[in-house]
């Protein structure tokens, strides 16, 4: 910490995550250890119980996610972390969560797979499992930070989107940006955007926990406050209570989508570079954002107009903002360290209207910035 700026550090991405997280609101921490997310776990042990919250060491990763549920239930902002295996079998709770919404922060420190794969080596290749993990028709929201600043931003955004729209929020970081030291500036807390979770206004024997409302996010009563009522992962009825009902069915399901896919443009954000007059568009996100962006500098230094899309949301996939810029250019590059997970969702929201170049890696290694711009060279 630099004397003359109290606000100034030298921090690691998986300890943003983890003050990002305390400045949010969130008193409750279930997880259990994995590389290369541990150090989230490890902060939030010490650091919890110094703000009034709670750590919890698991059994194993399903436990944890049962209970961030449960907490959240009980009225506290709650988050767990992991990487690709802990993933995986966290899923089927996630799907819980989705269907009961339950607000809830999932971080997933990728590293390479399958299975065990790559335990300290980087990776993107769980961005489809991010949207497709659990089974069933759900709406996601995932982030993804590239710095270390935006690893502390998105966990504040990740706990105010979860709280706002009742739903589980994923943060897919990796292990580059989890294990990266930068240099940052935080924000003083009195500037900090801070949602909650919207209240009944009803009394308890009017309060029904799955109201068809105008905004279709229900207000959620927490548990302990004088509020019954059911939750359950069975397609239930607006009491919570399951029903056979396919009109009530039909209407839950479409209501938990459709909070998602209404509010689209207030959730998806990205960021441009150097986007005027480009004739080569390159696509990126996470660690690779920052090889891309130096090599979008690399080509205008020697002539080549290319322009940079980092994308900061995932989930919900930002394919409007992609067709628009897709009419400017000639080609897109998109660099992801998988087999081309986000460039298949890149060639779907362009209807393949022009070649998208892929450059892709998954034995461990980062792409360099000089592999980009061959590909945007051609």
């Amino acid at each position: 910490m630099e004397k003359s700026n109290p606000n100034v550090y030298m921090m690691q991405g998986n300890t943003a995550c983890a003050e990002g997280a305390i400045a949010a609101g969130c008193r409750f921490f279930a997880g259990y250890p994995i590389t290369p997310s541990t150090e989230i776990a490890e902060v939030l042990a010490y650091r919890l119980p110094q703000v009034g919250g709670n750590f919890i060491q698991m059994e194993d990763e399903i436990a944890a996610m049962g209970a961030v549920i449960g907490a959240s239930l009980g009225g506290v902002k709650a988050m767990t972390a992991t990487s690709g295996p802990g993933f995986s079998l966290k899923q089927e709770n996630i799907g819980f969560a989705a269907m009961a919404e339950i607000p809830v922060v999932v971080v997933d420190v990728q590293r390479g797979g399958p299975s065990t794969g790559l335990p300290t080596h980087v990776s993107q290749s769980d961005m489809m499992q991010a949207r497709w993990g659990t089974h069933g028709d759900h709406g996601i929201i995932a982030l993804c930070p590239s710095t270390v600043r935006e690893t502390y931003d998105l966990t504040i955004r990740a706990f105010n989107l979860s709280e706002q729209f009742r739903t589980p929020v994923l943060l897919m970081t990796d292990e580059i940006i989890a294990h990266l030291n930068e240099k940052i500036e935080l924000p003083e807390p009195s500037t900090i955007k801070i949602i909650n979770r919207q209240k009944p206004t009803v009394p308890p024997e009017k309060y029904v926990p799955y109201a068809m409302t105008d905004t279709d996010i229900p207000p959620m009563a927490n548990f302990g406050e004088g509020y019954r009522y059911h939750v359950t992962g069975l397609a239930h009825d607006e009491t919570g209570f399951p029903t056979n009902d396919p009109a009530k069915i039909e209407e839950q399901l479409l209501r938990i989508n459709r909070k998602i896919e209404r509010y689209r443009d207030e959730i998806v954000e990205v960021e441009e570079f150097a986007t005027e007059k480009m004739e080569v568009l390159v696509i990126a996100y996470g660690a690779t954002a920052r090889s891309a962006k130096k090599a979008v500098q690399l080509a205008r230094e020697n002539g080549r107009r290319a322009g940079l899309l980092k994308l900061k949301t995932i989930w919900p996939f930002p394919e409007k903002e992609i067709a628009q810029l897709a009419q400017k250019v000639s080609r897109i590059v998109v660099p992801e360290l998988n087999l081309g997970q986000i460039a298949h969702e890149v060639e779907w929201a362009t209807c393949r209207a022009l070649p998208v170049v892929r450059v892709n890696r998954i034995n461990g290694e980062p792409i360099t910035p000089h592999e980009i711009l061959q590909a945007i060279v051609g």
